[in-house]
């Protein structure tokens, strides 16, 4: 029977790389499928892995309707075996609402990849609906770590280095080098045990206080 499926994980912890795996595994026996994103690192209709690997995919955009989609593609002959649909926190609640109907109804298998919760810890609407309505719910093995080698759980939003709680909902950005100098300040993601987002301490910020006169032990 087909399923609806989340994989969810932090960023860092090989949510594209496995979206791309299991399209490569349910082609490779001879099933057809469509690949979905949104807001991709690496812009408009792709699906990309941190890796290097990027595959086009059809661009989520808020009108689109999954049902309808699958439905067109249908009518014109097309087989629609499985969807991969990444970056699925983005998506609406009605939209995921939509894949439910295409597994339940059509037969579909829905393959979702996405974080569940955003910089401030709220969970994301698409990806609650999604842990509400899915028949699987798997966390990727792959754990991504803290910058104190922890297991990172919760996505931390930085300008220029430092930890920032307030903005825009969803500003697309990508995890880099979190000790990286840059001549301006600039919006990034950081992956974080708890302990270490609950207090805003990123990778820049205690590396600076490992520099500090102040932290270092006094001399006789």
């Amino acid at each position: 029977m087909a399923q609806l499926v989340f994989f969810s994980g932090t960023m860092d912890s090989g949510k594209s790389t496995l979206a791309l795996q299991m399209d490569h595994n349910h082609a490779a026996r001879g099933r057809e499928g469509l690949i979905f994103s949104r807001n991709d690192r690496a812009g408009q209709a792709v699906l990309s892995s941190r890796l290097g690997l990027a595959v086009p995919a059809v661009e989520v955009t808020d009108d689109l309707d999954f049902w309808d989609e699958v439905v067109r593609r249908r009518t014109r002959g097309a087989r629609v075996d499985y969807l991969i649909c990444d970056e699925v926190q983005f998506f609406s609640p009605e939209q995921v609402e939509q894949l439910a109907r295409l597994v339940d109804e059509m037969g579909v298998d829905v393959f979702g990849f996405g974080i569940t919760t955003d910089f401030r810890t709220r969970l994301f609407p698409g990806s609650a609906r999604m842990l509400e309505l899915a028949d699987r719910v798997e966390r990727l093995q792959v754990e991504a770590l803290c910058w104190c080698g922890a297991r990172a759980t919760h996505n931390a939003r930085t300008v220029g280095g430092v930890m920032v709680t307030e903005g825009e909902h969803v500003v697309v950005g990508d995890t880099t080098d979190a000790l990286e100098v840059v001549e301006e300040p600039e919006v990034g993601y950081e992956v974080l045990c708890r302990f270490h987002h609950m207090r805003k301490v990123t990778a820049a910020r205690a590396h600076a206080a490992s520099l500090s006169p102040l932290t270092l032990p006094l001399g006789d």
